[in-house]
């Protein structure tokens, strides 16, 4: 190669030691590559305000692919997703250099086994109906220490318009930010909302979010 400093890179590639994409984050490129750099800003606020937790979960991973993004910030991580398959891409794709405990768990059945210090959900409470909601994040404050924190993240229901057919489809549950905020708050101490549009993260007026972020901490008990 032109530059020596990247041969190492053509050599692992065609050794294939290097990583490969997932089954959801492989689809999204391909689709919408930019969604997946959203995606990716997303857990990177998880990870800058977990930075340092001992021990996190994740609930609904997928393919488990940017779970990294955590782990690198974490002293562990686990991760749940209720579909079978998405957990055996993840298992069969994770480098042990950041290693993540992936297990097939659906949280509407039963808590986590474990306590964590900080769990986060992000772009899965839309795809839950109404009434097992509250099942939800009481399942997943269990796992919590006393002083934990939960992050939520979701679409916004002002943002439904402008989605595709597909995630029209699957979104039930979507809410406004004060909807949100105001749920949370029947299960936590206090509830710290966020707005994020595209990968762009900021405080201001709820109803310009595409995307929500919920930061909750002390779950009632």
């Amino acid at each position: 190669m032109a530059e020596k400093q990247y041969e190492e890179f053509k050599a692992r590639f065609e050794a294939e030691q290097t990583d490969r994409l997932g089954l959801m984050v492989s689809h999204a490129f391909e689709e919408d590559p930019k969604r997946v750099g959203f995606t990716f800003a997303r857990y990177g606020f998880v990870a800058q305000m977990f930075s340092g937790f001992s021990s996190v979960l994740e609930v609904g991973c997928g393919d488990g692919q940017i779970s990294r993004v955590v782990r690198q910030a974490v002293g562990s991580l686990t991760a749940v997703d209720f579909d079978d398959q998405f957990v055996a891409d993840a298992q069969e794709k994770m480098n042990p250099k950041w290693p993540i405990t992936y297990s097939q768990h659906d949280i509407l059945t039963d808590p986590v086994n474990g306590i964590f210090d900080g769990a986060y959900s992000l772009d899965v409470l839309e795809h839950i109906d109404k009434l097992n909601e509250g099942l939800f994040v009481r399942n997943i404050a269990k796992s919590l220490t006393d002083d934990g924190s939960l992050i939520i993240g979701m679409p916004s229901l002002e943002s439904q318009v402008y989605a595709s057919p597909v995630s029209k489809a699957g979104h039930i549950n979507c809410k406004t930010q004060d909807d949100l905020t105001s749920f949370l708050k029947g299960y936590f101490h206090n509830v710290f909302p966020f707005g994020m549009n595209d990968s762009t993260l900021h405080t201001g007026y709820g109803g310009m979010c595409h995307y929500l972020l919920a930061l909750c901490v002390r779950p009632k008990r």
